[in-house]
């Protein structure tokens, strides 16, 4: 992820930059840094886990409380998820 993609993310969801900062567990000013690419004429780079983090979001997932999440529906159906879709 890149910067615009970032900033591009950011709006998507309709968050300003605290907003953001504070789903992310992070500083507005690291926000700023992430949007800018980078800090003190030095480049930035999103960590992995900040870009993961943002797919979360974009999913409506706030919070994970560690579980497995089923890879397949049919690993899903045999958790008991699927039952309504039937």
């Amino acid at each position: 992820m890149n910067s615009d993609r970032f900033r591009e993310w950011r709006r998507s969801l309709g968050l300003k930059q605290k907003d953001a900062a504070d789903k992310l567990g992070l500083k507005k000013r690291v926000i700023q840094y992430y949007e800018k690419g980078d800090r003190d004429g030095k480049r930035v780079e999103i960590p992995k886990t900040v870009e993961l983090a943002c797919l979360a979001l974009s999913l409506g997932v706030e919070t994970y409380d560690g579980r497995a999440i089923p890879r397949s529906y049919a690993e899903w159906a045999e958790a008991g998820a699927a039952k309504n879709l039937a």
